[in-house]
């Protein structure tokens, strides 16, 4: 009797990070079989050696393919895109690497210290400066609305990982009280990336916005 074989990809994530659901999406649209491993945050996995020794900074995602462990969500998506999706989803050209990169960037820096701290701050209870939050998370959103104006998505017409790597904390904003209403051009490439093939969402939390 044959048996199915163990997906060689081990996914280390946990259900309420964005970080996470990056590269749970990235997955999904790639159709890359894994084995998903939750890992205990609120009990403090992430910090007890077996787990220091895939990521040293003790944060989810990690990914195990095969032997090749790689931590970080976004280093996580240029490696997915490269091994398993091509140019499609990371161009090789100088104009369309950079323009992937640049939202990279901004996901690490400017969603992450506003949609994501927002929310972090209702879901979580972290002691971040509630009002300065907001106004850095409404001035990303009127970056973004702006560009998405004349584009479908982040970096051209075609989705790349720079939309993966955003998506998760804009679709996810009002759980941090920013809303979303004032972004059309926002929210119309959410609705994209919600069509895709193979989309998977992340939970919602009644908080913020959402708890009414």
């Amino acid at each position: 009797m044959q048996t199915a074989q163990t997906p060689a990809l081990t996914f280390y994530s946990f259900p309420l990070s964005g970080h996470a659901h990056r590269v749970a999406l990235m997955l999904s649209l790639l159709d890359v079989p894994h084995r998903k491993v939750d890992v205990d945050l609120r009990g403090g996995e992430h910090k007890r050696a077996p787990f220091l020794a895939l990521n040293a900074f003790g944060q989810v995602p990690v990914i195990d393919d095969d032997g090749v462990v790689i931590a970080d969500s976004t280093a996580i998506l240029v490696y997915l895109a490269k091994r398993y999706g091509g140019q499609a989803w990371l161009p090789e050209d100088p104009v369309g690497a950079a323009a992937v990169q640049r939202w990279l960037s901004a996901a690490s820096g400017p969603l992450t210290i506003g949609p994501a701290a927002a929310r972090l701050i209702t879901l979580f209870g972290a002691p971040y400066d509630v009002d300065a939050t907001l106004t850095r998370a409404h001035a990303l959103l009127q970056i973004m609305d702006g560009e998405l104006a004349g584009r479908d998505f982040l970096a051209g017409a075609e989705p790349t990982i720079a939309d993966v790597a955003c998506y998760t904390y804009v679709a996810h904003a009002p759980e941090g009280n920013v809303a979303l209403e004032a972004y059309p051009h926002v929210r119309a490439w959410l609705a994209r990336i919600e069509r895709l093939p193979r989309f998977v969402p992340m939970v919602s939390s009644r908080v913020g916005l959402l708890a009414a």
